[in-house]
């Protein structure tokens, strides 16, 4: 009785098999056709419509940076969109040519590679400590950690401001690699935690088994395995700290020499308003090797966003 009631239960297991197989592959009725290819054509047509409105302010100032002084000033940047065009390069030779732009540049650089490479560095050293390393109240500093992102970076800086004047660290470079590098330091804690946690953990007991160090680990298993987290980290942390105006005009004083380009371009415009349309020339300047930066590791910033998002 047993092995009857058993082979009908596989019989009807397999049948409703059957039925919901044969239930996917039925062609689908015009109407669901329909609905399907509207859902699929009104989502993309919502996302093409985003990225024009986003798009247009953007394209609004690459328009003025082209266009004469005096016609920026007495028409919107829509009006050079119509015949006859009057493009020049004026602009862009006013502010390449103008004092202290490139030395600018060149400090914009001393201080973004320093304070890109020193967060990624520390923070993976804890991210690789908090994801394979067991230690007293390890989740709950993980918790303290996470919870510093939602702290405004602005209230800090006056007791930092007022300690660094104190032992005499501001208006020099490092006082911005290390400010740079305190406030950039939960987000990488976070990001790469996660993303070292979602790693096999088979491949990590396996090394420590054939007798490899925490460093030997972190060095050779997990630094080349976590190049998507890295990378789109690195992407973040040099966008913040290129863009950065706030904490580079305090920290940094009146060191005119050491000025990065932020503080250059923020020059560029009188008390008055006068000289805007060196601000556009200025800006997408200012641009060019940010978008370099994320062209070239875009492949990795969707990878490196998403892991650990599921595990972790």
């Amino acid at each position: 009785m047993s092995r009857q009631i058993t082979e009908l239960a596989s019989r009807e297991k397999a049948k409703s098999v059957t039925e919901r197989l044969g239930a996917l592959e039925r062609p689908r009725t015009p109407w669901e056709r329909f609905i399907h290819a509207f859902n699929s054509s009104s989502v993309t047509i919502l996302v093409v419509v985003i990225a024009l409105l986003w798009s247009i302010p953007t394209f609004g100032l690459f328009v003025a940076s082209f266009r004469p002084p005096q016609l920026i000033s007495s028409t919107g940047w829509w009006s050079g969109l119509v015949p006859p065009w009057r493009f020049t390069l004026e602009n862009y030779q006013a502010v390449i040519q103008g004092q202290g732009f490139g030395m600018a540049f060149l400090n914009s650089l001393i201080i973004a590679i320093p304070g890109t490479i020193l967060p990624i560095a520390v923070g993976s050293f804890a991210a690789y400590a908090f994801a394979w390393m067991k230690f007293p109240f390890r989740n709950f500093l993980f918790l303290l950690i996470v919870a510093m992102l939602v702290i405004p970076s602005q209230i800090a800086l006056v007791p930092i401001l007022t300690l660094f004047t104190a032992i005499g660290f501001t208006g020099q470079y490092w006082s911005v690699w290390i400010v740079h590098t305190a406030f950039g330091l939960p987000f990488a804690i976070f990001l790469l935690r996660n993303f070292f946690s979602a790693l096999p953990r088979d491949l990590i007991e396996s090394a420590h088994i054939d007798g490899a160090s925490s460093w030997r680990i972190y060095w050779n298993l997990i630094l080349p395995l976590s190049v998507p987290a890295l990378a789109s980290l690195a992407i973040f942390q040099f966008m913040w700290v290129w863009n950065d105006l706030l904490v580079a005009l305090i920290f940094l004083g009146g060191a005119v020499e050491k000025a990065p380009l932020t503080l250059a371009v923020a020059n560029l415009v009188g008390s008055y308003g006068e000289g805007y349309q060196l601000l556009t020339a200025a800006a997408f300047i200012s641009m060019a090797l940010p978008l370099v930066v994320f062209f070239a590791l875009q492949r990795y910033f969707i990878r490196g966003i998403l892991a650990g998002s599921v595990k972790g």
